[in-house]
């Protein structure tokens, strides 16, 4: 439902993922622990932090670069900036001719893909083991000796309003996300759609690419991860230095804080998109950054509220009382805030303030009764089985990697993170509810059709 950015779909067999599912059940007790993430970090002259995971049992590589850079970044009056350079920078370099970075990539065997959120952008490359030279020096070169040109621009220009059309301005509560951003922070850059305004991108100068280019793609704020079947760790070590480090350390950058005043009461907004006939209603708290314990819990709380036909609120207004055709809740959480929502989309006669009702029945719940040891223990078996998915590959633990460092500030995060999952009790559940998850401290958008798509 919601849009994501990236230069291309990823998808998952859903047979391996069904295996691979039953497979963590099957293992769950002791195995977390005994999937410890072995890595080895280090910095190179430059400033660009490495991190190396050797992982033999696949002869395969993922050589992973990650920018900490994204849509928060933007100046508001040229916002889309962090996405549209995860398109740019595959435009080519001095090195590599414009068109010919994909082709290189399928040639030797490998696939690869970018993606861009709020806090950062990411770039990776996956080949078999014998081509982790060829993997290096491609990250490196678009780091070193990208070619920044108006064709450039104006090609993947129209690329990203395409990618806009059809994942955003086309599609169903394409624009949810962005209408419940624009609502929840008035001073933050998060306010903004990550893929930003096609008007800014129009109305930008080639200087003004470039110079974003110059400031935040500089190996002081990047992370290079390479994680796989190395062989020799060593070499390894010595490409890295070989490739990445004759590139200039960049100007540090100075990153302002924003800082959001509280919400003490209801925000109430309405959106109406001509993509839609049937309404829906979205209740959005401000919540913490994913740094904090509190930002955890949340996720706790969105497994217990939507999780699956068993949640509570799924159970409850779905199938029992029939109220919603739809009925969710995420904890999204980032580098500075987060954001708690819910939605739910009515069923037949059944009212927005009818959803709103019953979702706040079930918050109180949580405010006032703790959760029993048998519901804690199905929480924490979920957790597991998350942790265990999460490190299962070597793309999804050179991600982790990444982020752990990059947006977190430590790398064991990967490992010990579950611990911190673990630990949590049914009163810091109880606590967090009614710290976060109040009507006074919350926004109310009816996300509604346009008069002419609305059912009757």
């Amino acid at each position: 439902m919601f849009p994501t950015y990236k230069v291309s779909n990823y998808i998952i067999n859903p047979m391996k993922k069904s295996l691979m599912a039953l497979s963590t059940i099957l293992m769950l007790g002791g195995v977390a622990s005994a999937q410890k993430v072995a890595f080895e970090e280090y910095n190179l002259d430059n400033g660009l932090h490495v991190i190396l995971h050797n992982d033999p049992s696949a002869p395969v590589i993922i050589t992973s670069v990650m920018y900490h850079v994204g849509a928060k970044d933007e100046n508001p009056d040229r916002t889309g900036f962090a996405h549209f350079f995860e398109h740019l920078l595959f435009e080519g370099t001095e090195n590599i001719k414009r068109g010919e970075w994909f082709k290189i990539v399928t040639a030797n065997g490998g696939t690869n893909n970018a993606n861009t959120s709020d806090d950062r952008t990411y770039y990776y490359e996956v080949f078999p083991s014998n081509n982790l030279e060829l993997a290096l020096w491609m990250e490196s070169e678009r780091l070193m000796h990208p070619v920044i040109n108006q064709i450039g621009v104006n090609t993947q220009n129209e690329v990203v309003k395409e990618e806009k059309r059809l994942r955003v301005d086309n599609q169903p509560y394409g624009n949810l996300i962005a209408e419940v951003k624009k609502n929840m922070f008035k001073v933050h850059p998060y306010r903004w759609a990550t893929i930003g305004s096609m008007e800014h991108l129009d109305a930008s100068k080639l200087e003004e690419f470039q110079s974003f280019n110059k400031k935040f793609y500089i190996p002081n704020n990047a992370v290079l991860v390479v994680a796989g079947d190395l062989n020799d760790i060593p070499k390894t070590k010595e490409w890295v230095q070989k490739y990445f480090g004759p590139i200039a350390k960049g100007t540090p950058i100075d990153r302002q804080i924003f800082t959001e005043a509280p919400i003490t009461e209801t925000i109430k907004a309405n959106y109406q998109d001509p993509n839609i006939q049937l309404p829906m209603v979205v209740a959005s708290y401000r919540t913490p950054s994913m740094k904090t314990r509190d930002a955890r819990v949340l996720d706790m709380i969105s497994t217990i509220l939507s999780d699956g036909k068993s949640s509570r609120l799924y159970k409850k207004i779905v199938d029992d009382k029939k109220m919603a055709l739809q009925i969710g809740a995420f904890n999204n959480s980032q580098e500075d805030y987060g954001m708690y929502i819910l939605y739910g989309i009515p069923q037949g006669k059944n009212t927005s303030e009818g959803i709103v009702a019953e979702i706040d029945e079930e918050i109180v719940k949580l405010q006032t009764n703790l959760l029993s040891e048998k519901e804690m223990e199905k929480l924490r078996n979920k957790y597991d089985n998350d942790y265990v998915n999460g490190n299962a590959s070597v793309e999804g633990i050179a991600e982790n990697l990444a982020s752990f460092y990059l947006l977190y500030g430590d790398v064991n995060l990967i490992n010990t993170q579950i611990e911190m999952y673990r630990s949590i009790t049914a009163e810091e559940i109880q606590t967090v509810a009614k710290k976060y998850l109040n009507p006074n401290q919350r926004l109310i958008l009816d996300y509604v059709p346009t008069k002419d798509k609305a059912q009757n």
